[in-house]
């Protein structure tokens, strides 16, 4: 289930909207950068969330039995808090117009 609204701001996000347009002012040849942020939440039931959890970072590389442990103690966290959760996501885009095209 998707809902939309306005994300809280997050100084952890602060460095990735800042890097591009940092980067585009630095090069130069384009208008001022000009950001759109988008906040929207997705609940994800306890399966759903299990299914993609091995595809993230260190996991990946886990034995199978560990795995298998992570997924059975992160299942029953879920499960302790009523089967699902809301994460909350913020899509940032930064765009800028070349200046210098002929």
């Amino acid at each position: 289930m998707i809902s939309s609204g306005t994300a809280r701001s997050c100084h952890r996000d602060q460095p990735l909207r800042d890097n591009p347009a940092d980067g585009i002012r630095a090069a130069g040849g384009f208008s001022e950068p000009e950001e759109w942020r988008f906040g929207w939440e997705w609940t994800y039931t306890r399966d759903a969330w299990l299914d993609q959890l091995p595809t993230h970072g260190a996991f990946i590389q886990l034995p199978s039995h560990q795995l298998a442990e992570v997924l059975e103690a992160v299942g029953a966290a879920i499960e302790a808090v009523g089967g699902s959760f809301t994460m909350r996501y913020a899509t940032v885009a930064v765009t800028a117009r070349r200046t210098d095209v002929a």
